[in-house]
């Protein structure tokens, strides 16, 4: 094979490099509410417990951008949204069913009947899942108290 020209090898070194960088990962949208504090709503469901979010791995859904610890979590999110995004766009369901709205603790959850909901107190949490009566309240204050503002 004969030695690469000067020319050869001043035009491949380029494209390797560009080749080699990283691909910058899309900036989160700007004024956007995190939702549930950062953690990836699909960890509830798929590992049965709060994971932390990384910025890479985002999807912008109700108002609000939701994190997740990897590309598989954003691609089932992506897929079926309803599916995974917490009740009340991932506001406190027992403050939604007193008529408010409050940012949940996102170590506080419960996953009932197929819906993740989040509570602003841990300690609150063994009563909500004996006496789910919340959740009629809540889902009747809901259209009213979706664009009032957070508590």
């Amino acid at each position: 094979m004969p030695p690469m020209g000067r020319r050869v090898l001043l035009s491949i070194v380029p494209a390797a490099c560009l080749a080699a960088a990283p691909v910058a990962a899309e900036m989160l949208p700007a004024g956007r509410r995190i939702a549930i504090g950062g953690y990836d709503p699909v960890a509830y469901f798929a590992d049965g417990q709060p994971q932390k979010g990384s910025d890479a791995f985002w999807f912008a859904f109700d108002d609000a951008v939701y994190l997740f610890k990897n590309a598989e979590h954003r691609a089932r999110f992506a897929a079926d949204p309803e599916r995974y995004a917490p009740q009340y766009a991932g506001f406190c369901a027992g403050g939604v069913s007193k008529g408010y709205k409050v940012e949940p603790d996102p170590e506080a959850w419960a996953v009932l009947n197929g819906k993740l909901y989040l509570f602003q107190f841990k300690d609150r949490v063994p009563g909500f899942k004996q006496d789910t009566a919340f959740i009629d309240k809540a889902n009747s204050n809901w259209p009213g108290l979706k664009d009032a503002p957070i508590r």
